[in-house]
């Protein structure tokens, strides 16, 4: 599965994200990672004190990786409807669901502080952004001047993690992507009317 150049650390931490997101914590032993990442018993102890130091730098990479997705289409040009728009519509694996999402999900990464607080952070550093830009846009005149940033935010993470959880239950797509063209309508700026 993996190249002979990739070391055994990245190899587990990979491993380890990837089986998080399949299976939840508790449903990745320490005997899947390995097998997962072609290791030797004990490669996991050598580089990490165990599966919760182990499932922490999973995470991490995780959700440095999302902030940095989310950045690309966030920080892109555009008006500051578009870039909702883009974040909103961006690729995503939507019937394997939200790879921090379903952590909140797992009680057991709920439970742990340190487990948890890289999905926290990550959450709210998505929502922040959001509300920025919303304030970018009631500025710009864009948005109503009613409108709440972190409001908006919150509706629309809301709407990406409600839109897993709706396609998941329907093994279809497009549960996600009516919510999308739901919150855009609700979002899209006033056409002025023709003359």
């Amino acid at each position: 599965m993996y190249s002979v150049g990739v070391n055994t650390s990245e190899r587990l931490i990979e491993s380890t994200r990837e089986l998080l997101w399949e299976r939840g914590y508790v449903g990745t032993s320490p005997k899947a990672i390995l097998e997962r990442a072609g290791a030797g018993q004990g490669s996991m102890y050598h580089h990490f004190t165990g599966k919760p130091d182990l499932a922490l730098a999973a995470i991490r990479r995780t959700a440095e990786e999302m902030r940095a997705v989310a950045e690309g289409v966030l920080g892109g040009g555009g008006t500051p409807y578009e870039r909702i728009e883009a974040y909103l519509r961006r690729e995503r694996e939507v019937l394997r669901g939200c790879p921090i999402g379903r952590l909140t999900m797992d009680p057991d990464v709920m439970a742990s502080a340190e487990l948890r607080a890289p999905v926290e952070e990550t959450l709210n550093w998505i929502r922040r952004r959001i509300a920025g830009i919303v304030e970018e846009g009631k500025e710009q005149g864009q948005f109503a001047s009613s409108l709440d940033g972190e409001e908006i935010a919150a509706a629309v993470l809301a709407t990406v993690q409600g839109g897993y959880v709706l396609a998941r239950a329907s093994g279809s797509p497009a549960a996600f992507d009516t919510g999308v063209r739901g919150l855009l309508s609700l979002l899209a700026p006033p056409r002025s009317p023709a003359a």
